[in-house]
């Protein structure tokens, strides 16, 4: 039996040995031409739509065409609070409590009201601490905030470097942070790296900082709804995430926010404040006078698309018939699994830049393919295989366990073997 046979033949038995294999059902999964079903890897950057979505979408268009504005307070799921209706199943996935816990806007829009909260640099202490190439949007949002505290980029803001190939060791997190302790107002960290897949360690890195007297925050995009984040625990003051990656809620959809309790309720910390954060109470008797709900919700704005919020809605359904951890002991399955066929094909030039670990990883695999450029991954996509490029050279593969089998593995793998064979 050769090796590929016999992988194949493991992804067979762990495919009928999985309890979650049913909820590839409940997606719509990319086809090409001819009808066949596309190996779908970037859950990392859209998620798949779940089959009940168009449902959902649909009640609150036939609400809104039959109720109008009566749909606030008399639709199946009233508008008024609808955001309320996915706040503890999005807790649970994120770890936090309900009070601490809000979908509202999108990413950058809620780092940038964190910043104004949580970065407020005082005379020595300006600097904001960020991880090893973070996503262009969070340092767009970190240097248009320094200038606008009339700061300067180029000094005020501190990067992480590898000292483990591409990765970062816990020891140079807490080395940096303690070189610069009297100089940090902000330690802001991707908690999931885009580009190499690796997890940060939330809580110690939330120690950290919070001995060296800053305040710590996490852009939580690539950990929502792939690796258990546990943000209360964690003791972080704040976190925001997106909700169109492994939360499948449609491109450009809903983010959400994270403030730690001890937060709440505190006169003293400098908001940008809008309607939807006023009190519920006295919210419709429209006084001049901002009085803010006592949870996270003091940091909304405007009330939110509904439409938008259906989608976020259908998706968290099927995360809670799934449960979370169960999902997470699948996705270090199937990612070991991916990791392991990788390995044993001898793939040529091929070099795993994600953390071998399972505890520093979610369910992304940064593979850098040696001596190609873009034409091979062109070629991926050709063969069937819907990847992420990123430059210079690494293909992105995430196995979403909520609708990636093990044999979407073993055929990956195989696709790789062979496009490598041909050389």
């Amino acid at each position: 039996m050769t090796m590929m046979t016999d992988h194949k033949a493991k992804a067979e038995q762990l495919d009928r040995e999985d309890p979650l294999a049913k909820f590839r059902k409940e997606f719509h999964l990319p086809k090409n031409e001819s009808g066949k079903e596309l190996l779908y890897f970037t859950g990392n950057s859209l998620g798949l739509q779940p089959n009940r979505t168009a449902r959902f979408l649909q009640q609150e268009l036939e609400d809104w065409a039959k109720l109008g504005v009566e749909g606030h307070i008399h639709a199946r799921h009233p508008w008024m609070p609808y955001h309320e209706f996915l706040t503890e199943k999005m807790a649970q996935i994120v770890g936090a409590k309900p009070e601490e816990t809000v979908v509202m806007n999108s990413l950058t829009v809620n780092l940038h009201l964190m910043m104004v909260s949580f970065y407020r640099p005082e005379g020595k202490r300006r600097k904001i601490l960020m991880e090893y190439s973070p996503f262009p949007s969070d340092i767009y949002a970190v240097k248009s905030q320094i200038r606008y505290h009339g700061g300067h980029e180029e000094d005020d803001i501190i990067f992480l470097e590898p000292d483990e190939g591409e990765l970062v060791s816990d020891a140079q997190i807490q080395n940096t942070i303690e070189e610069h302790a009297d100089e940090l107002a902000l330690v802001l960290i991707g908690g999931v790296n885009y580009y190499t897949g690796q997890f940060y360690p939330l809580r110690k890195i939330t120690e950290w900082g919070h001995q060296a007297g800053a305040i710590v925050g996490f852009d939580m995009a690539h950990g929502a709804g792939n690796v258990p984040m546990n943000l209360h625990d964690s003791g972080a003051d704040f976190a925001v995430w997106c909700s169109y990656k492994y939360l499948n809620s449609g491109p450009g959809s809903l983010a959400g926010c994270f403030v730690h309790e001890r937060h709440h309720g505190k006169k003293d910390i400098p908001r940008f404040e809008g309607w939807w954060g006023q009190e519920k109470e006295s919210r419709f008797l429209m006084e001049d006078e901002f009085k803010p709900i006592p949870t996270v919700e003091a940091w909304q704005l405007s009330n939110p698309p509904i439409l938008s919020m259906a989608a976020v809605l259908a998706s968290l359904e099927v995360f809670a018939e799934a449960g979370f951890d169960r999902l997470v002991e699948k996705s270090n399955k199937l990612t070991g699994f991916m990791e392991e066929c990788l390995e044993k094909a001898a793939i040529p030039g091929l070099k795993i830049i994600t953390p071998k670990e399972p505890h520093r990883r979610g369910c992304q695999l940064s593979l850098v393919f040696e001596g190609r450029d873009k034409a091979f991954y062109e070629q991926l996509l050709s063969a069937g295989v819907i990847a992420d490029w990123r430059e210079p050279n690494v293909v992105r593969i995430a196995p979403v366990p909520l609708y990636n089998s093990f044999a979407d593995v073993t055929a990956f793998v195989g696709i790789v073997k062979n496009l490598t064979d041909q050389d």
